[in-house]
């Protein structure tokens, strides 16, 4: 799916792409990229895995197999990335700029997950007592996996677009938290509603910086054609 991608993007066409999965019947699905304009938000190979459909970085959710009504409804995905350094720890961001709709986006961010501290504590075998312990290996490690920690200050909202708000942009963003600063945390009034939040607040306060990576797909209300 990733090479068909990139094939596409190489050509420099926005078509669709037609391919069978096979664990969802005979049905075809048609998978589009999103446009250049859309595509250039994402970076650094960041990759966000639901189950089923599985890599949606810099795509279009496809209708086939009621995947849109799917994912609004599926837990977090997996989030990889491959460059992450296991000297470091992440903050990774989820949030929808286009709330209530892109046309009119007066909700704009609307924060659908927030994780910091994203570290790791992998299981090893110890070799004397035959059990499993944990070994704590930093935020690279899990986010090599795919299986990310940290501590989750908002927590993880499907992606449900209002009916008939057209496509909304679900955008994840990476970035490497400072070793020494401030707690990294949110307001009460921040926690009181995930509504119209100001990320760049967010990333001046706690001098997050430009991001190391970022991805995004596009999705609609499973009810609208």
């Amino acid at each position: 799916m990733k090479l068909l991608k990139a094939v596409i993007l190489m050509l420099g066409l926005t078509g669709m792409v037609a391919g069978r999965l096979s664990k969802n019947g005979d049905r075809m699905c048609v998978y589009r990229v999103l446009s250049r304009g859309d595509a250039l938000f994402c970076k650094g190979n960041l990759h966000v895995i639901y189950p089923e459909i599985g890599d949606v970085d810099c795509m279009y959710i496809p209708e086939c197999n009621n995947f849109r009504r799917k994912i609004s409804i599926w837990d977090k995905p997996s989030i990889k990335y491959s460059l992450a350094s296991e000297n470091k720890k992440y903050i990774l961001v989820m949030v929808d700029p286009d709330a209530p709709s892109r046309n009119y986006p007066k909700n704009r961010y609307w924060r659908h997950w927030l994780i910091a501290n994203i570290s790791a504590a992998l299981p090893s075998l110890c070799s004397r007592c035959g059990l499993k312990r944990l070994r704590s290996h930093g935020g690279g490690a899990s986010l090599k996996t795919g299986n990310i920690r940290g501590d989750e200050l908002t927590g993880y909202q499907p992606p449900n677009p209002p009916p008939e708000t057209g496509f909304h942009r679900y955008q994840f963003i990476l970035f490497e938290q400072p070793k020494k600063g401030k707690q990294v945390t949110l307001s009460s009034k921040e926690k009181a509603k995930r509504g119209s939040w100001s990320i760049s607040d967010f990333i001046k306060h706690f001098h997050l910086g430009t991001s190391v990576a970022s991805s995004q797909f596009l999705t609609q209300n499973y009810h609208d054609f």
